[in-house]
């Protein structure tokens, strides 16, 4: 389906005029709504739901971790969760849904879990993943050898640029929140797999639109926080492995 069939399907703009002209939203709130329900949609489609329906409340549920592991911050997740109810409220109500999968869905304060953590086998199985004879595989090796070696945030690897990996060194310089520097060992293996995708790889994806990141999606534009996720996601599901693997799986392990 299209973006539009997609908005069409889960009547993205049915809910805007909702609160738009019925609910007497503020049009800042109704901005954001929109745009959290059209993230909660584009998440919903990655999993095959073609209808508002079809999304489950442990679909839900992951989708909410999967916005914590993004690095967004309590208060957005706790604006997008009420979005995200609100949205099936209206669904519910206008007969358009006959549940809501919402209503158990977990605010960031009932958040209780202990980091996943990988045995070492598990860790080997998960960066031998990518078939490193292909080039989104190489630069998927090269992301999760770098994840596993630094223990960076999404947001840090994403943001990584060619002049922070100090291959003589061996050490990457990680700008963290609020532009904090921190220089952190590579090893051989992920210096290796940096340098071999950099090297490689990179070059053939970069189309003057790269910035001077390291790590670039195949248009040839810096790697989203969202794109990161997504390949260690793949990679565990390749590996076989039945933890919830995640970035932040990799910064506790």
């Amino acid at each position: 389906m299209t973006a539009g069939e997609l908005e069409r399907a889960f009547r993205v703009e049915q809910f805007r005029d909702y609160l738009a002209f019925e609910a007497g939203t503020s049009p800042h709130t109704v901005s954001n709504y929109v745009r959290d329900v059209r993230r909660l949609v584009g998440y919903a489609a990655g999993k095959g739901a073609h209808h508002p329906e079809d999304v489950t409340s442990v679909q839900l549920r992951e989708f909410v971790y999967a916005l914590k592991d993004l690095g967004l911050a309590p208060a957005t997740i706790r604006r997008q969760i009420s979005a995200v109810r609100t949205y099936y409220r209206f669904l519910v109500g206008e007969g358009q849904a006959a549940r809501d999968p919402s209503e158990r869905l977990e605010r960031p304060s009932q958040w209780r879990r202990l980091p996943t953590v990988l045995s070492v086998p598990e860790v080997e199985r998960l960066l031998g993943a990518p078939n490193t004879d292909e080039p989104l595989a190489i630069r998927d090796r090269a992301v999760l050898e770098f994840a596993y070696a630094t223990g960076a945030r999404v947001s840090e690897l994403v943001g990584l640029g060619l002049q922070d990996v100090l291959y003589e060194d061996g050490v990457a310089r990680i700008f963290g929140k609020g532009s904090k520097e921190r220089v952190v060992p590579l090893g051989r293996r992920a210096l290796g797999a940096v340098a071999l995708y950099v090297r490689e790889i990179r070059p053939r994806f970069d189309r003057g639109k790269g910035r001077g990141i390291v790590f670039l999606n195949a248009r040839g534009t810096p790697l989203s926080r969202v794109g990161a996720w997504g390949i260690i996601t793949r990679a565990a599901r390749l590996a076989g492995l039945t933890k919830r693997v995640t970035p932040h799986t990799l910064r506790h392990t």
